[in-house]
């Protein structure tokens, strides 16, 4: 139509039509731009509504994610104190899709160090809005907070020194072992301390550094935990490291999970789908092997950790089932 009055010779009326015709168009641009303006900020705005998560995060136009100090290679600080990690990535991209709903790709990010007593509460009481970091999911917390769908499987062992002569639970009768207060381990070597009657001393400590390092120091003669982050404690004592060897049957397999609050099944959805997609996409792998199988922080080490039989079916089947632990 437009090509039709351009191609209008002067003196015929086209002189007039023509700027009307240009307003008009203009003016039914701007309409359609400002309808589609409307529904985008009526879409993020819709999102936030439902969900009390995204509404807090539009409020503070900030999400705040509950980080660790030394959960090697999942969630810890590096050098300059900025935390990193397979857990720490999961969150990051969980982060990418709150900004893309929400329309807003520059919402801040803030970080809060929480540790294996006050993490749950740190959710409860809205001062964090997520945690990935070294949480099973167990059935009994459900109680008081929402679980995302599982992004790690694993088995919860020792670390013991190799000359100790040290193999299964039963060798630790009547000694002291360290575990970290607050963690679903402490919990299942207490119950095997009572069932098998072993007469454990059981260390609860602050952190995994502390616990291991009672076990360096001869405090304790063995550290009972999730076997990767056993594996991630011995690979940073570099060449040391030959010096101790993970063992025992596993006490039981969990799975950990992203924390949020409950009641927020549209936030829970939005974190499900992004760890699904990474799962079947390959993506997870691909970002497992860089933390697993490669150098990382500090010092390069390598935990060679291969990718187990369990966390390929989870991968090939995203869950978030609890443990019942």
């Amino acid at each position: 139509m437009l090509a039709r009055y351009l191609s209008m010779s002067p003196g015929n009326g086209s002189d007039r039509t023509l700027p009307r015709l240009l307003r008009a168009m203009c003016a039914a641009s701007a309409i359609t731009l400002l309808m589609s303006a409307q529904t985008v900020c009526a879409s993020a705005a819709e999102q936030s509504q439902i969900s009390p998560t995204l509404r807090k995060i539009v409020e503070n136009n900030s999400i705040v994610l509950g980080v660790r100090e030394s959960s090697v290679p999942f969630s810890y600080l590096d050098a300059k104190q900025q935390p990193i990690g397979y857990s720490q990535s999961i969150a990051l991209k969980i982060v990418d899709e709150v900004r893309r709903r929400l329309q807003k790709p520059h919402l801040a990010v803030s970080t809060v160090v929480m540790t294996s007593t006050n993490r749950l509460s740190f959710i409860v009481n809205h001062q964090i809005d997520l945690e990935c970091g070294s949480t099973a999911h167990i059935r009994d917390r459900e109680q008081l907070v929402a679980f995302s769908n599982s992004f790690f499987d694993y088995g919860i062992r020792m670390a013991v020194k190799r000359k100790s002569g040290i193999r299964n639970y039963s060798d630790l009768r009547g000694k002291t072992v360290s575990t970290t207060a607050g963690t679903s381990d402490e919990q299942l070597i207490r119950a095997l301390s009572l069932t098998q009657n072993l007469d454990l001393r059981i260390l609860a400590t602050r952190d995994h550094a502390e616990a291991f390092d009672a076990v360096k120091t001869g405090r304790a003669v063995a550290f009972v935990m999730d076997d990767p982050l056993l594996y991630g404690k011995i690979a940073q004592e570099g060449v040391a490291q030959r010096d101790y060897v993970v063992t025992g049957d596993p006490l039981a397999h969990e799975a950990y999970a992203c924390v949020m609050r409950k009641g927020d099944p549209v936030f829970k959805k939005l974190a499900d789908d992004v760890i699904a997609g990474m799962q079947r996409s390959g993506e997870a792998e691909s970002l497992y092997n860089t933390w697993f199988m490669q150098p990382i922080p500090p010092n390069n080490m390598n935990l060679r950790f291969p990718l187990s039989p369990e966390m390929k079916a989870l991968f090939a089947n995203p869950n978030d089932r609890p443990s019942d632990n």
